[in-house]
């Protein structure tokens, strides 16, 4: 779904002369009783609730920074403190720059979803369509309210239309209320959304970057996880397999590049483009036809000379690709699609690794390959303008998250298959025998070995370090230390995001996370 199609809907009042009141709405100004009345305004709202994954806060920039920089794969030098004290666990309550755009966006997605899952019931239409945009909606206010929960914890529920003004604040409710929320919404998407639309009828017939059963049922399974339901889990992970319709792209490389996007191994991805929307960066606020639809995490992550290098891998994330050869002696294939960095013939933006950075500190340094456009078809990042989209959830991390919940639920032989495939579409020896053999806490240390070169660069590791407990654990919290400094910072609680200051200002009754 490369178009998008935002509301725009503004009340006025209209002035009168003295002595005279006069409480008239513009008849021709759109509203939100006025735009609800048919099966195409509904498929023109469910698109316009996907608009905010695009926005500076979410997906353009800033959610991939805040999911990133914190894992000790990732690392930050940047001057703006908005980005680096991200890694660095030092982002503090007076400027949300960056997070607070985040927590923004994330509820102004919700609110677009809350208008669709309130109105679009009571439309006469066709009752598969009707379905069709009921399940993106629950599907997209569960994915941004797992991220409202996921990063900053005690959060506002999602409510819909106020039933009266005493609802016009929404309470603060705790974490365990939050996944629940999450849960709930996750399980009605699965249950209206088709396996694919190649098969449908209506407005969003063969459209790709909707989402699909698959994708609820992936979520739905990854909230489980975070939760320790490895039961749940895994019946739905087990579940994305068993539809027939993922598979891991034959090479490794193809899941983050503009050509082959939207592709087997892709469960849900945001969609960038070059070619829709207008020529301006869209930041913050109220969208308008002149934003473009473009990514700027190119720009934000790219090498020096060709973006502004904000945020690199770890050194530790490079070495421990050089941990295990593939089966004919070379170094993990991921690598190479993860990094740029000196090897010999080493090419960046069509230019020579070596020549580029010759006699500086740089051409002993990594930087990273994934997502960028370094391919030699642009010269830098510096028009901020990325098309390639970004995968949210990809095949790969199904697999990776069942192989998880099975040794969770002390069945680690039957994971074994499931990581030797990953494995086996990196070159790397099957070793299935010898996974199936081990210990329940050795196979979750290889999981994290393995999820690491899988992900590196996708936002996942540090979610993986909270849900693995690592930070409670001394001896694993010193290795993080060892792995990445910026973890010398960590206290308890530094996991959550702040509160932006402006929620506990407005919101009676809002309290900031215990730590800040």
């Amino acid at each position: 779904m490369k178009r998008y199609i935002l509301i725009l809907s503004a009340a006025s009042l209209l002035a009168a002369g003295c002595n005279k009141k006069l409480d008239q709405v513009n008849p021709n100004a759109q509203t939100s009783s006025s735009f609800w009345k048919t099966g195409a305004d509904a498929v023109q709202g469910v698109n316009a609730a996907y608009a905010p994954m695009l926005l500076d806060g979410a997906y353009m920039r800033f959610t991939p920074i805040l999911l990133d920089v914190r894992g000790d794969d990732i690392r930050s030098n940047s001057p703006w403190t908005a980005i680096s004290g991200v890694g660095k666990f030092a982002l503090g309550t007076s400027d949300a720059s960056g997070y607070g755009w985040a927590f923004d966006e994330y509820y102004e997605g919700v609110a677009r979803c809350n208008q669709v899952l309130d109105n679009v019931p009571g439309i006469s239409m066709d009752a598969d369509l009707k379905n069709r945009v009921l399940g993106q909606a629950y599907f997209l206010r569960g994915l941004y309210f797992f991220h409202l929960v996921n990063m900053f914890g005690n959060v506002a529920l999602p409510i819909t239309t106020p039933k009266s003004s005493s609802d016009f604040f929404s309470p603060q409710t705790t974490e365990a209320q939050g996944w629940k929320q999450v849960i709930a919404d996750f399980k009605a998407a699965v249950d209206l959304l088709p396996a694919t639309y190649t098969n449908v009828s209506g407005a969003d017939a063969n459209q790709l970057g909707r989402a699909t059963k698959g994708a609820a049922m992936g979520y739905l399974g990854k909230a489980y996880l975070f939760n320790k339901m490895y039961t749940e889990a895994a019946a739905q992970f087990k579940g994305v397999i068993d539809l027939g319709v993922y598979d891991l792209m034959p090479d490794y490389k193809d899941n983050f590049t503009e050509s082959k996007e939207n592709n087997i191994e892709s469960v849900f991805e945001i969609q960038f483009s070059t070619t829709v929307g207008g020529t301006d960066l869209g930041w913050q606020g109220i969208p308008t036809s002149t934003w473009a639809k473009t990514s700027a995490r190119a720009i934000t992550f790219g090498a020096p000379n060709f973006g502004w290098t904000d945020v690199q891998p770890s050194l530790s994330a490079f070495n421990e690709f050089q941990q295990e050869k593939t089966i004919d002696g070379q170094v993990d294939p991921r690598l190479d699609a993860t990094m740029f960095y000196n090897k010999p013939g080493e090419t960046i933006y069509g230019q020579s690794f070596a020549l580029v950075y010759a006699n500086s500190s740089y051409l002993n340094d990594v930087f990273c390959r994934k997502y960028e456009n370094g391919d030699g078809n642009k010269a830098n990042e510096y028009d901020w303008k990325s098309g390639i989209n970004e995968r949210l959830m990809r095949y790969s991390d199904i697999l990776l998250m069942y192989a998880e919940s099975l040794n969770e639920l002390n069945q680690t032989s039957q994971a074994a298959p499931y990581i030797q495939k990953v494995r086996t579409r990196a070159n790397l020896p099957d070793i299935t025998a010898t996974l199936a053999a081990m210990t329940q806490q050795q196979m979750r240390d290889q999981l994290a070995h393995e999820r690491l070169l899988e992900f590196c660069l996708e936002g996942h590791r540090f979610d993986d370090i909270r849900r693995w407990g690592w930070l409670q654990d001394a001896t694993k919290l010193d290795m993080l230390k060892a792995r990445d400094p910026e973890f010398n910072n960590y206290k308890a609680g530094k996991e959550l995001y702040p509160i932006p200051q402006g929620e506990i200002d407005n919101n009676p009754g809002f309290k900031q996370n215990s730590s800040y």
